[in-house]
Parts: structure tokens; sequence; C-alpha cells
């Protein structure tokens, strides 16, 4: 039986491997254990559905009262022309679940309105909820719903030639967040003292040539910043011209041959070129110190999440064990090295890290202790990627939790409700993205918005009917007046915007829809895994241009 597991497990390992590099087990176990909810099986819906089976999440339910029309068979790869006329949500179910077998599929052949209205809990069993193509009236009640129970809510739309994204979402926080970029966390500005007493311990003047040659860079800069501080006062070289001068004091202790020629030695030119980032001085990020001011982090309680307890307890030990400074990270970056003072190089600041986790680990358990939260943790919830409320936290969460302590991340988004009723300095800010050439796309959002009005008064989107399009076009620029008017702002949007938005009919093309649900099906997985930075909080992409733009509404 144990040998079947570990089969079982290999097989899986190697299913997912490409993304199990990206997010890890506990993100793919995260991923495993996600409930979606999409609503509405149209080309949009089942192209994110199609990329979040693929990687494995637990299971999906479609919600769709719609049977299948010739138009859906025309642009959804999930639907076939036998079909027509039967349940939308049965056959794309069927589909969809030949793609991977780890994944459970269901579907509920009942409208989102129905729903609503007679059993809205139905919506709250989710870890995600995925809506496309829904009427405001019914978005909205939607969005009310989620936001009271802090479920999110992924709005999805493609109409024409133009994709719409909106995630709603009252609190997520990420803690892999994974940047792009960021610099080593190497403390020479203000070294531990585990640190001095490994690098004051080398002796480069005593070393023979090959060991000179494979010295790690971080001892060869330390040693030539020692030197360049009891040159200056024991000041860090600061402004470009003083870096520059280190860098130059670092070239000088290159070895020369019988020749008097500098030998070629990787280590230093790694020297050289690791002295602007390897010396940027150690602080707190901004929008790390931010939370450490939330209420959240300052009031603790007991239904307060395992984030924010961190978050306190991380706040606690740089105000006192670490004076000031985060726990240490305790990497370092590849150097041309012996593998032997490498690892030991390594092993300085492993073992500092571990340190610096103990103390916060101990700070987090007394603050849980005093809100009453430090009753054993089950099993099922050691490994949880979502915020967790009740229990102690496990030692592998708050190890992963210092050492991504300086790219915490915390995303507010604002609810349906407080969009649609938006006050003034929003709409202003609003109307001066349309104004940026650069963010033009933005005319998008207003149209749509005003696409819904229309459909709200003729129960039908304009150009639907190709022979009403022109006709079409005198009734949307009615309602996109009324909209601005309400608003209390004036919109300059020029016809030819609008004559495209009827000519589109509200159609839904596949080439869009395919990339709007391969870029929400990322968004979902950030969502649910807690890792990567998810966007805030509305997307639009014209396909046209090939642009697109994210803004804060």
């Amino acid at each position: 039986m144990e040998s079947v597991k570990t089969k079982e497990g290999l097989d899986k390992n190697n299913k997912y491997d490409r993304q199990l590099r990206l997010w890890g087990d506990h993100g793919q176990t995260a991923l495993e254990t996600a409930r979606v909810c999409l609503i509405n099986a149209t080309a949009t819906g089942t192209e994110i559905l199609k990329n979040l089976i693929l990687p494995g999440i637990g299971s999906f339910t479609v919600v769709d009262g719609n049977k299948v029309q010739g138009e859906d068979v025309g642009n959804n790869f999930f639907l076939t022309k036998e079909s027509i006329g039967q349940s939308r949500a049965k056959f794309a179910t069927e589909l969809l679940s030949e793609l991977n077998n780890d994944v459970s599929g269901d579907f509920v052949e009942e409208t989102p309105e129905n729903l609503l209205e007679n059993n809205k809990d139905f919506f709250k069993q989710f870890t995600i909820v995925i809506a496309t193509n829904l009427c405001e009236r019914t978005l909205l009640r939607l969005g009310q719903c989620l936001w009271s129970s802090s479920i999110p809510l992924l709005v999805c739309r493609c109409y024409g030639f133009i994709g719409y994204m909106r995630l709603v979402v009252r609190e997520h926080t990420v803690v892999e967040s994974h940047p792009d970029s960021s610099f080593e966390d190497l403390r020479l500005d203000r070294p531990f003292p585990g640190l001095v007493e490994y690098l004051d311990s080398i002796n480069m003047d005593t070393m023979s040539k090959k060991e000179h040659s494979h010295t790690p860079w971080l001892v060869v800069l330390y040693k030539h910043l020692q030197a360049w501080k009891q040159q200056h006062g024991g000041d860090m070289p600061r402004v470009y011209k003083e870096k520059n001068q280190l860098k130059e004091l670092i070239k000088q202790g290159i070895r020369t041959n019988e020749d008097g020629i500098q030998e070629e030695e990787e280590n230093f030119d790694e020297a050289v070129k690791a002295v602007n980032s390897a010396l940027t001085p150690t602080r707190i990020p901004s929008h790390v110190d931010q939370l450490f001011n939330y209420p959240e982090c300052v009031n603790l309680h007991t239904e307060s999440s395992n984030f924010w307890v961190l978050v306190r307890a991380v706040k606690d030990f740089v105000e006192n064990e670490g004076q000031g400074a985060l726990p240490v990270r305790g990497s370092i970056p590849d150097m041309t090295a012996d593998s032997e003072r490498y690892i030991a190089l390594q092993r300085v600041y492993h073992d500092k890290a571990d340190r610096d986790t103990a103390i916060v680990s101990q700070r987090c358990h007394d603050l849980l202790h005093s809100i009453g939260r430090d009753e054993p943790l089950s099993i099922s919830a050691k490994h949880r990627a979502k915020p967790f409320h009740g229990g102690s936290i496990s030692e592998h969460e708050i190890k992963t939790f210092c050492k991504n302590a300086a790219f915490l991340r915390l995303i507010r988004c604002r609810s349906l409700q407080e969009e649609y009723c938006m006050e003034s300095g929003k709409i202003r800010d609003m109307v001066q993205h349309m104004d940026d050439e650069e963010c033009d796309d933005v005319v998008y959002y207003v149209l749509l918005r005003a696409v819904d009005r229309f459909y709200e008064k003729y129960n039908t989107y304009p150009g639907w009917f190709a022979n009403q399009v022109e006709a079409d076009v005198g009734k949307l620029k009615s309602c996109l007046t009324k909209l601005c008017q309400d608003w209390g702002v004036t919109c300059n949007i020029k016809d030819d915007f609008v004559h495209e938005i009827c000519r589109y009919g509200a159609s839904e093309l596949h080439t869009v829809s395919a990339f709007i649900g391969g870029s929400a099906a990322q968004e979902a997985i950030k969502v649910i895994t807690h890792q990567f930075i998810p966007f805030n909080n509305t997307f639009i992409y014209n396909a046209m241009k090939q642009t697109s733009v994210t803004v804060e509404l």
C-alpha cells in the first residue's frame, strides 16, 4: 500500500512539475483544496475554467440556467453542435471534466438570479466565485452577498474586441509575493555578530593563489569595505563617487603574476559589480512599515488571522531583538567560490535566520496565548495557504513568513457597491485616466457601464439585431449622457467609440475570450494560493491595439 502511495506521489509531482516550481507544495495543496464556482458557461467562462482545471483545482461548479444556442457553438470549444438546445451548464461541465481526472466537476441548471433569491448561501461555500456576462443588477446583488462573507469575486467580460476583469476582495494578504527583483539581504551595512566573527576569521593575505581566486565575493567586498571605512572615519560609502573609490580599492586587491600583470580573479570582478546592490542600506520597506501601523496588527483579537498575528510578532521583533531590522532572510546569491567556504558562509546566514525565526516564533505563540488562540493546530490545517482563524500557527508557516517579511503585501479592493456609487474624487481620477493617451482604454469602462444602462432600459444589448445598429447608436449615446450626468462629470467620448460598441452587438470573440481566460485564471490562482500579487482592481484589454490598462476604481 505504501509503494502505491509513493508511486501516486511521484506521478503527481511529474504531472504538476512546472507549477510546483512556481508555488511549491503548499501552493499546490491550496489549489487542490479550492472550490471554484463559475457563473455562466460562456466562451470566456469555459476558457477560465480550462486554465484552472489543468493545474489541478480541487473542484468546480458551473451555475448556468441557459440552453446552448447556435452562437454558443460558434465561439465555445467546450460546446458542440449536438449540444444545441441542451443545458449549457451540463454539457460544458462534462467536456471540461475530461481535462483532468484529479478535478471533480458539478453543475447547477439554474440562473444566478434565482439562486440569489432563494438560496444566496449557496455561493458562500466556494473559495472564489467567477462571474461572466452578468447584468448590472445581478452583479451588484452577488457582489454584496460575497463581500459580506469575505469571499473573493472575479468579474470577467468579453465584449467584441474588449476584455474586462474586476477583482472584488475585501482583504487579500500575500506572504510569498515573488518580486521580480529585490536586493539580497546581506547586512553588510550592519553585520550581525556571527557574520563579523566568520569574516574576521578569514585571512586573505596568507591564501594560496587558488584559494584567493575562489574566496566568495562577499568576503572580498567585506574585507575591502573595512579598509575603506578605516580611511573614512568608519562611514559607509554612500554616494556614487565614494562607491567608485571602493571599487578601485577592490581592483587593487587582485593579485599580480611574476610579470606584474593582474591575474584573472572572477570573484573580485563579482565583488566590484556587487558594490551598489550589496551595500544597499538595511531598512524596513514602506509597505511593510504601513502594515505595522494597521489597526489589525496593533489590536489583535481571537478572530485575528494568522497573517496579522505574524505581522505583529515581526513588528515586536523589529522593535526589540531586531533593533530596527526584519528577521534575516537566510539566503545568499550564487558566487564563484569553492564549496567548503561557500557552504560555511551560507551556514552563517542560515543560522542567523533560524535564530531570528525562533524569536519570532516565541513571540507569535505568546501573542496567541494572550488572545486565547493557543490550542493545538489540527493536522488538516497545518499547511493552509489562506488566512486561518483559530488554533496555533505551524513552524513552517512562521519560517516562511520570516523569510518573506520584506515582501509582504496587502490588497484591499473597493466593493462593487462603492464603485457603482463612486464619489466625485474617484470619478475625476477616472476621467483623468481617459485623458491620458497611455490609458485611453479606460474609455471602454465607461462605455461598458453605458451598455449596462442600455440593457436595463431595453432588455437587450446595443447592436444585438444587425438591422438596428444605427438606431441603437442614438440610444446608447443617450444612456452614456445620462450616466455622466449621474456622475456629475462631462465625458467627451468620440462617436467612433460608440459606433464601435454598437457594431460589436455583445458578441464574444473566442480569441479575446482565450486571452481573458488565461489572464483571469492566473489572477484566480494568485488569490487561491496567496502567492504573487493580484491586480487591484480593474483590468481592461483592447484587442484591436493589443494594449491593456489596470486602474483602481
